[in-house]
Protein backbone atom coordinates (compact mmCIF):
# COMPACT_ATOMS: atom_id res chain seq x y z
CA UNK A 1 0.00 0.00 0.00
CA UNK A 2 2.82 2.41 0.89
CA UNK A 3 4.52 1.58 -2.39
CA UNK A 4 1.32 2.39 -4.32
CA UNK A 5 1.00 5.69 -2.42
CA UNK A 6 4.58 6.64 -3.29
CA UNK A 7 3.85 5.98 -6.99
CA UNK A 8 0.67 8.07 -6.93
CA UNK A 9 2.16 10.92 -4.85
CA UNK A 10 3.80 12.71 -7.83
CA UNK A 11 0.54 12.43 -9.79
CA UNK A 12 -1.50 13.94 -6.94
CA UNK A 13 1.13 16.68 -6.46
CA UNK A 14 0.95 17.59 -10.15
CA UNK A 15 -2.87 17.70 -10.10
CA UNK A 16 -2.84 19.88 -6.96
CA UNK A 17 -0.25 22.22 -8.49
CA UNK A 18 -2.29 22.57 -11.70
CA UNK A 19 -5.47 23.24 -9.71
CA UNK A 20 -3.76 25.98 -7.70
CA UNK A 21 -2.20 27.50 -10.86
CA UNK A 22 -5.49 27.53 -12.75
CA UNK A 23 -7.41 29.15 -9.89
CA UNK A 24 -4.74 31.83 -9.43
CA UNK A 25 -4.25 32.77 -13.10
CA UNK A 26 -6.30 35.54 -14.69
CA UNK A 27 -9.10 34.87 -17.13
CA UNK A 28 -8.48 35.36 -20.86
CA UNK A 29 -11.07 38.13 -20.99
CA UNK A 30 -13.23 40.02 -18.58
CA UNK A 31 -15.83 42.70 -19.06
CA UNK A 32 -15.30 45.55 -16.66
CA UNK A 33 -15.80 49.29 -16.95
CA UNK A 34 -12.77 50.94 -18.53
CA UNK A 35 -10.99 53.21 -16.09
CA UNK A 36 -11.26 56.78 -17.27
CA UNK A 37 -14.05 55.94 -19.72
CA UNK A 38 -16.46 58.80 -20.34
CA UNK A 39 -19.85 58.54 -21.99
CA UNK A 40 -19.51 58.68 -25.76
CA UNK A 41 -19.73 61.96 -27.56
CA UNK A 42 -20.01 62.95 -31.20
CA UNK A 43 -17.51 65.39 -32.70
CA UNK A 44 -17.42 67.12 -36.08
CA UNK A 45 -14.02 68.45 -37.18
CA UNK A 46 -13.47 70.74 -40.17
CA UNK A 47 -10.03 71.51 -41.58
CA UNK A 48 -7.99 71.74 -44.78
CA UNK A 49 -5.31 69.26 -45.83
CA UNK A 50 -2.37 70.71 -47.82
CA UNK A 51 -0.50 68.15 -49.93
CA UNK A 52 2.57 69.86 -51.41
CA UNK A 53 4.62 67.74 -53.80
CA UNK A 54 6.46 70.50 -55.70
CA UNK A 55 8.71 73.37 -54.68
CA UNK A 56 11.51 73.79 -52.18
CA UNK A 57 9.60 72.44 -49.16
CA UNK A 58 7.41 69.52 -50.23
CA UNK A 59 5.25 67.91 -47.54
CA UNK A 60 4.87 64.66 -49.52
CA UNK A 61 7.62 62.72 -51.29
CA UNK A 62 7.67 59.69 -53.56
CA UNK A 63 9.43 56.77 -51.89
CA UNK A 64 8.60 53.93 -54.28
CA UNK A 65 7.48 53.38 -57.83
CA UNK A 66 6.76 50.22 -59.83
CA UNK A 67 8.97 49.62 -62.87
CA UNK A 68 6.06 49.71 -65.33
CA UNK A 69 4.57 52.85 -63.77
CA UNK A 70 6.52 55.18 -66.03
CA UNK A 71 4.89 53.68 -69.14
CA UNK A 72 1.31 53.91 -67.83
CA UNK A 73 -0.90 56.98 -68.05
CA UNK A 74 -1.66 56.69 -64.33
CA UNK A 75 0.90 56.28 -61.59
CA UNK A 76 -0.11 52.79 -60.47
CA UNK A 77 2.29 51.54 -57.81
CA UNK A 78 3.57 54.92 -56.63
CA UNK A 79 3.92 55.25 -52.84
CA UNK A 80 4.11 58.67 -51.20
CA UNK A 81 5.05 59.50 -47.60
CA UNK A 82 3.53 62.68 -46.23
CA UNK A 83 3.62 65.06 -43.29
CA UNK A 84 0.96 67.44 -44.55
CA UNK A 85 -0.29 70.45 -42.58
CA UNK A 86 -3.93 70.61 -41.48
CA UNK A 87 -5.21 74.19 -41.23
CA UNK A 88 -8.36 76.02 -40.22
CA UNK A 89 -8.76 77.60 -43.66
CA UNK A 90 -7.83 76.82 -47.26
CA UNK A 91 -4.94 79.32 -47.22
CA UNK A 92 -1.73 77.49 -46.24
CA UNK A 93 -0.87 80.46 -43.98
CA UNK A 94 -4.04 79.99 -41.91
CA UNK A 95 -3.71 78.59 -38.39
CA UNK A 96 -2.28 75.06 -38.32
CA UNK A 97 -4.36 72.67 -36.20
CA UNK A 98 -2.43 69.47 -36.91
CA UNK A 99 -0.51 67.27 -39.32
CA UNK A 100 -1.59 64.40 -41.57
CA UNK A 101 1.28 61.95 -41.17
CA UNK A 102 1.32 58.74 -43.14
CA UNK A 103 1.33 57.42 -46.66
CA UNK A 104 -0.78 57.02 -49.73
CA UNK A 105 -0.34 54.65 -52.63
CA UNK A 106 -1.75 54.66 -56.14
CA UNK A 107 -3.69 51.39 -56.15
CA UNK A 108 -5.86 51.51 -59.28
CA UNK A 109 -4.57 50.61 -62.73
CA UNK A 110 -7.08 52.62 -64.77
CA UNK A 111 -7.87 55.63 -62.56
CA UNK A 112 -6.12 57.82 -60.06
CA UNK A 113 -7.21 56.21 -56.81
CA UNK A 114 -5.16 56.23 -53.62
CA UNK A 115 -5.24 54.00 -50.58
CA UNK A 116 -4.75 56.42 -47.71
CA UNK A 117 -3.10 55.42 -44.41
CA UNK A 118 -2.85 58.47 -42.15
CA UNK A 119 -2.62 59.55 -38.56
CA UNK A 120 -4.29 62.92 -38.15
CA UNK A 121 -2.19 64.36 -35.32
CA UNK A 122 -3.76 67.44 -33.73
CA UNK A 123 -1.33 70.09 -32.45
CA UNK A 124 -3.63 72.92 -31.36
CA UNK A 125 -6.89 73.59 -29.61
CA UNK A 126 -9.11 71.28 -27.61
CA UNK A 127 -7.68 68.11 -29.21
CA UNK A 128 -3.97 69.03 -28.99
CA UNK A 129 -1.97 65.81 -28.54
CA UNK A 130 -4.77 63.53 -29.77
CA UNK A 131 -4.76 61.56 -33.01
CA UNK A 132 -7.22 59.90 -35.37
CA UNK A 133 -6.35 56.91 -37.58
CA UNK A 134 -7.75 57.14 -41.10
CA UNK A 135 -7.53 54.32 -43.64
CA UNK A 136 -9.39 53.98 -46.89
CA UNK A 137 -9.91 54.44 -50.62
CA UNK A 138 -9.63 57.95 -52.06
CA UNK A 139 -10.87 58.34 -55.65
CA UNK A 140 -9.50 61.86 -56.01
CA UNK A 141 -11.65 62.85 -59.00
CA UNK A 142 -14.91 62.06 -57.19
CA UNK A 143 -16.66 65.16 -55.90
CA UNK A 144 -16.81 63.80 -52.34
CA UNK A 145 -14.98 60.82 -50.90
CA UNK A 146 -15.44 58.99 -47.62
CA UNK A 147 -12.73 57.22 -45.68
CA UNK A 148 -13.22 55.40 -42.39
CA UNK A 149 -11.82 56.55 -39.07
CA UNK A 150 -10.68 53.34 -37.42
CA UNK A 151 -9.30 54.52 -34.08
CA UNK A 152 -7.54 57.23 -32.18
CA UNK A 153 -5.57 58.28 -29.12
CA UNK A 154 -5.97 60.82 -26.35
CA UNK A 155 -9.40 62.45 -26.51
CA UNK A 156 -10.20 60.17 -29.46
CA UNK A 157 -9.52 56.86 -27.74
CA UNK A 158 -11.98 54.24 -29.13
CA UNK A 159 -12.88 56.60 -32.01
CA UNK A 160 -14.91 55.44 -34.97
CA UNK A 161 -16.49 57.37 -37.80
CA UNK A 162 -15.64 58.72 -41.21
CA UNK A 163 -13.81 61.51 -42.98
CA UNK A 164 -15.39 63.22 -45.96
CA UNK A 165 -12.89 64.80 -48.37
CA UNK A 166 -13.63 67.34 -51.11
CA UNK A 167 -10.93 68.78 -53.33
CA UNK A 168 -10.82 72.54 -52.77
CA UNK A 169 -8.03 73.41 -55.19
CA UNK A 170 -5.34 71.73 -57.32
CA UNK A 171 -2.35 73.68 -58.62
CA UNK A 172 -0.07 71.46 -60.68
CA UNK A 173 0.54 68.45 -58.43
CA UNK A 174 -0.22 70.31 -55.18
CA UNK A 175 -3.67 69.97 -53.63
CA UNK A 176 -5.79 71.59 -50.94
CA UNK A 177 -8.51 69.25 -49.71
CA UNK A 178 -11.38 70.20 -47.41
CA UNK A 179 -12.09 67.61 -44.73
CA UNK A 180 -15.19 67.13 -42.59
CA UNK A 181 -14.59 64.39 -40.03
CA UNK A 182 -17.46 62.89 -38.02
CA UNK A 183 -16.50 60.70 -35.06
CA UNK A 184 -17.93 58.95 -32.03
CA UNK A 185 -15.45 58.72 -29.18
Amino acid sequence: MAKRFLILLPLFSTILLLAVTVTESEAYSTTTPFQGYKPECFTHLHFYFHDVITGDKPTAIKVAEARKTNSLNVNFGVIMIADDPLTEGPDPRSKEVGRAQGMYASTAMKDIVFTMVFNLAFTAGEFNGSTLAMYGRNDIFSKAREMPIIGGTGAFRFARGYAQAKTYKIVGLDAVVEYNVFIWH
